[in-house]
């Protein structure tokens, strides 16, 4: 078995989801995964790549895709087979709440010795109470962890005091202990994603599996590449707010990459992939000159690879035919949240904009060659009532009329969590939240409860939990109906979802009287439910298919792979580092 230095593990939303009667919901219908929440953070990318830089060798493990893949997979018996040094786990997302302790039990008693060490924007926010369980050893703090990690596994290995280590939360001697947060980056080039070297990794280990980001990637092998680390905007339910990163990260404004690094990893991908390229993040966050000395160096590279734009304010004209000029493939997505813009003033106070002004850019982005352009409206903002939803689904239709088949619109339920460090999380009463979870316990124990309305973690002043799941199979039905009005779908699929819609309100229905009657779930319905995935919780609010971009028949380059595998082969030489728990 090849030595491992550190070990990656990214665990499932629910430790046993195989052996829960959970009906998880419509929370992941807009999102890459499924209500296990499989796809890790990039994070595991850019750690593995640091980390190998320096002389250390990584395997990631995707349990969760694992698990979803394979009935039989013995999470236990897979990690005794391994002999790692130390163990990370991401709870980066508070979703992996239940998940991501349970892995880290499992792991302890399999490898008492070994440290398990934490990280993500969750494990930030609840450091002092994850520090406390019993399987964690240390938690790094903030988006920004890849030089604290090499610190602390290097002090680990030779005895150094890990005073040192920047961003550490730690136990000695049963108290906890805070080191300062000294590493904040100015800038985010200083970890690179790499993907020659993600697969040398998967060569050292021979294990492909464990490494695909999400169930269904071969289908839809979209990347991505984060532009920025934080957010200059304010909106209100979001733990990457600009208020959130301050909180969490010590970051007063958003750091980005620079054009020239952000244009070196997506032409890094484009050596090996033909499939989107995902920029995260608004360039124009960072300024127009910043957008378009990005825009001007992609156009040099001629890179074939669709690139997805996606903007938090409205770009000017002259800013899309920039991305038009420079790009042969490009979309576009916006998030309005909602078609108020009272609603939508509340969200986002720093950056307001008008629904004239977003058609004015949806004219514009359609006039030119974007491929599509997609539109996002969220269920759970503050003083949204159910009819501002159902008349949100109206203002979809109104977008379909002015427009062709190349924009669609997609409507989901805030959930299940609203984040924290946003501020309707830390200051709920003013915003009109009320929060049935604070502390990272309490919301594992949400995790589990058998329906997704019992599961969230808020309600608002203007709906209840009751009235924000039933509202969103309202709207999804509706919504669904006018894509195959106006033919953004065909008829099969809209039919498909009609039904799966129809049957999880039924479901819902019956699992709410079981609920408002204290009684168990009848047998019939824990049978449904038993380990389910895909019946009542993908593809629900839409088709998830809807979301996939262009496929090609040969979605990867394989005889750049190919070189790639030669040369590891002919050529593996690395550090060897031990690493024990202090």
């Amino acid at each position: 078995m090849p030595q491992i230095d550190f070990l990656l593990l990214h665990p499932p939303s629910v430790y046993d989801f195989r052996q829960k009667a959970i009906m998880y919901g419509p929370i992941s219908d807009l999102i890459p995964s499924s209500p296990v929440f499989e796809m890790y953070p990039l994070g595991f990318l850019t750690m593995a790549n640091y980390l190998e830089s320096h002389g250390l060798k990584v395997r990631i493990v995707n349990l969760a895709l694992r698990m979803m893949n394979d009935v039989s997979f013995d999470v236990p018996k897979f990690l005794a087979k391994l002999k790692p040094k130390a163990i990370g786990i991401d709870l980066h997302w508070l979703p992996h709440a239940h998940g991501s302790i349970e892995i880290a039990k499992i792991a302890k008693e399999i490898h008492p010795e070994v440290p398990v060490i934490f990280g993500g924007i969750s494990a930030t926010y609840f450091h002092e109470d994850l520090i406390q369980y019993p399987s964690v050893d240390y938690v790094l703090r903030g988006d920004s962890i890849e030089p604290p990690l090499y610190s602390l596994l290097t002090n680990l290995s030779t005895g150094a005091p890990i005073k040192t280590v920047p961003n550490l939360t730690w136990k000695s001697n049963g108290s906890v202990r805070v080191n300062p947060r000294a590493f904040v980056p100015a800038t985010a080039d200083y970890v690179d994603l790499l993907p020659e070297q993600i697969m040398k990794i998967v060569m050292r280990y021979r294990d492909l599996q464990s490494v695909l980001p999400f169930n269904g990637w071969w289908q839809n092998p979209i990347t991505a590449v984060f532009t920025v680390k934080g957010c200059a905007h304010e909106c209100t339910t979001c733990g990457g707010s600009n208020q959130a990163n301050e909180l969490l990260n010590g970051r007063h404004s958003p750091t980005f990459r620079t054009p020239k690094n952000l244009v070196k990893n997506i032409l890094d991908i484009s050596r090996f992939s033909k499939g989107p390229i995902f920029l995260v993040g608004d360039l124009c966050q960072a300024g127009e000159h910043h957008a378009l000395e990005t825009l001007k160096r992609l156009k040099t590279t001629k890179i074939k690879n669709e690139i997805v734009f996606e903007v938090f304010g409205m770009p000017s004209a002259e800013y899309l035919r920039a991305i038009d000029d420079a790009v042969d493939n490009w979309s576009l997505e916006l998030s309005p949240e909602s078609h108020d813009e009272q609603v939508r003033r509340l969200q986002d106070k720093k950056v307001f904009y008008h629904n004239s002004e977003m058609e004015e850019v949806i004219k514009e982005a359609l006039s030119l060659r974007c491929h599509r352009l997609d539109v996002f409206f969220m269920i759970g903002l503050p003083k949204q009532t159910k009819e501002s939803v159902m008349t949100t689904i109206r203002y979809c239709e109104h977008l379909f009329q002015n427009s062709d088949t190349r924009l669609s619109c997609f409507i989901s339920p805030m959930g299940p969590f609203v984040d924290p460090g946003s501020k309707c999380f830390e200051d709920p009463d003013r915003l009109g939240y009320r929060l049935f979870a604070h502390t990272l316990e309490e919301h594992r124990q949400l995790l589990v409860q058998p329906s997704w309305e019992q599961i969230l973690n808020y309600e608002t002043r203007w709906m209840s939990r009751e009235d924000l799941v039933d509202v969103t199979y309202d709207a999804a039905e509706v919504l669904n109906t006018l894509k195959l009005k106006y033919a953004r779908i065909d008829t099969t699929r809209g039919q498909n979802i009609a039904n799966r819609i129809s049957r999880a309100k039924k479901l819902k229905d019956r699992l709410r009287l079981s609920t408002s009657n204290q009684e168990e779930m009848s047998l019939i319905e824990r049978k449904m439910l038993l380990g389910e995935i895909h019946n009542f919780s993908v593809s629900t609010v839409c088709d998830k298919r809807e979301l996939f971009w262009r496929h090609h028949l040969m979605s990867f380059k394989w005889l750049e792979i190919l070189r790639v595998a030669i040369s590891f082969y002919s050529n593996s030489n690395f550090k060897q580092l031990s690493v024990t728990k202090k």
